[in-house]
């Protein structure tokens, strides 16, 4: 009887190494995929954007949901939107970023407090959180290593454009989420250096 229960804890830690070395692959490949394409990227989180909007109020009037929660969770994409016109560039300290995180926690606060009070299943109740609380902040957070690799916009005291160029836009020295995945992946799965 235990050598079973052994077994079944040993193949839960290995089904979870598996599951979490398939999200931070899938999560290394969206974020090439991201900086690869970023106009498009744009394009796609503005519709992310108008998506949610859509979906809270839909709540509103379908599910009557409160309004100042939905209020808010309006705000907040209009606070995304203004994210969106500098997007390739999010500045953290930025006071429209600052705003946008600080939305974050105070919609979740609301949604705690609301499915709290009131019973939702739990597939509805996640199916909120995603559409409206996760998703688009989600694609903002993947996307930040976006606005490193493209070509240079300005130019710091003593640089030219093309040396700034050839040393802070190349693609081999990457920073931001990029660089953690790129450490992971390295630490996990070495790569074999050609030996001649």
């Amino acid at each position: 009887m235990w050598f079973i229960y052994v077994l079944s804890w040993l193949s839960l830690l290995i089904q979870v190494a598996f599951v979490t070395l398939a999200i931070a692959a899938g999560l290394y490949y969206l974020a090439e995929l991201i900086e690869e394409y970023t106009v498009v990227t744009r394009r796609i989180i503005k519709y992310m954007i108008w998506f949610s909007s859509a979906v809270l109020v839909g709540l509103y009037l379908f599910e009557h949901f409160p309004g100042f929660m939905v209020g808010v969770g309006l705000f907040t994409n209009l606070v995304y939107f203004g994210l969106l016109q500098t997007f390739p560039f999010i500045v953290l300290t930025s006071s429209n970023f600052i705003l946008s995180c600080v939305l974050v926690i105070f919609n979740h606060y609301l949604a705690f407090q609301y499915f709290a009070e009131e019973y939702y299943l739990f597939s509805e109740v996640l199916a909120y959180f995603t559409f409206c609380l996760w998703l688009i902040p989600f694609a903002f957070f993947v996307s930040l290593s976006a606005g490193e690799n493209v070509l240079p916009s300005t130019v710091q005291p003593g640089d030219d454009v093309v040396s700034n160029y050839f040393t802070k836009g190349k693609r081999g020295k990457r920073s931001g989420i990029l660089l953690v995945f790129s450490f992971i992946k390295e630490a996990i799965l070495p790569s074999r250096q050609k030996i001649y």
